[in-house]
């Protein structure tokens, strides 16, 4: 009988943002892997937890990975935590997660705080599309490559960013998207929580350097030029609805895609349209 690997979220700042369950299950485990033992030490001596600890991050994962493994092969059941959020955004896990799958190692994920998730739910942009791209690369060249790729994507544009790079990214962000809203969201569920919101050269301006505070989340809105390369909202959904024949439900998904408006938006125009006898 092979152990269970946990995949188990903390905090990304405010320690009471830990679930219950995810207390009781660091509790219970036989190994704790950690991205950082010396951090996350300090998380379990919060909750008055001691259990064995083992380092995994991206640098010893393929060594570190093969020990954990061997522990879930001998029964033991293991946790898998990062330094803050919820482990394989955009931190290290996938690989190891992907290798006790194929061998058939139960993999069980612990929810909570993500930062990208809690960055988008208090952005006001639009939530019912978006796109988390991570951390974009740091060096220019390659940074305007990977942002001239996200273009043309539909709804809201999520992107982690180190403070250093924050001014460079969203000067880049300008020049290479064109000038949208955006949301800079830092010091998530942490007292000097910071939401801001305008046109880049606005943020730019209230992003100085001697505020930069920890890992920031960068949101941009969607495109005009999205909408307006599209067929119209009524006129496709006319389409999708008669000439295709979709549902309802997946004609607006399918407009929202196409037209980058958002999935309700397009949702109210097809139930108009079917209520009108769209023919």
């Amino acid at each position: 009988m092979t152990g269970t690997l946990y995949i188990i979220a903390t905090p990304i700042g405010n320690l009471e943002d830990i679930t219950y369950r995810a207390v009781r299950i660091l509790g219970e485990v036989d190994l704790i892997a950690a991205e950082d033992t010396r951090h996350s030490l300090k998380l379990l001596n919060h909750f008055n937890i001691s259990k064995p600890m083992t380092s995994y991050f991206d640098h010893n994962q393929q060594f570190k990975g093969e020990r954990i493994l061997n522990s879930l092969r001998q029964g033991r059941s293991v946790a898998l935590i990062s330094d803050a959020g919820t482990p394989c955004v955009s931190d290290p896990g996938f690989q190891l997660v992907r290798a006790a799958a194929q061998e058939g190692i139960a993999v069980i994920p612990v929810p909570g705080a993500c930062a990208a998730v809690a960055a988008i739910s208090g952005s006001g942009l639009p939530s019912d599309i978006f796109t988390f791209a991570g951390f974009p690369p740091a060096r220019q060249g390659k940074r305007r490559t990977f942002l001239a790729d996200l273009t043309g994507l539909p709804g809201t544009l999520v992107l982690y960013e180190a403070p250093h790079r924050l001014e460079e990214t969203l000067r880049d962000i300008g020049e290479v998207l064109g000038e949208r809203s955006i949301v800079v969201a830092r010091e998530l569920t942490k007292i000097h929580e910071e939401f801001i919101r305008g046109a880049i050269t606005d943020v730019m301006a209230a992003t100085t350097p001697d505020k930069a505070r920890g890992e920031v989340v960068i949101l941009i809105a969607p495109g005009e030029q999205v909408r307006q390369a599209a067929e119209p909202l009524d006129k496709l959904l006319r389409k999708l609805l008669v000439d295709d024949k979709l549902s309802v439900k997946d004609a607006a998904r399918k407009a929202a895609e196409l037209t980058g408006v958002s999935r309700n938006e397009a949702y109210s125009e097809a139930i108009r349209q079917r209520n009108d006898g769209v023919e």
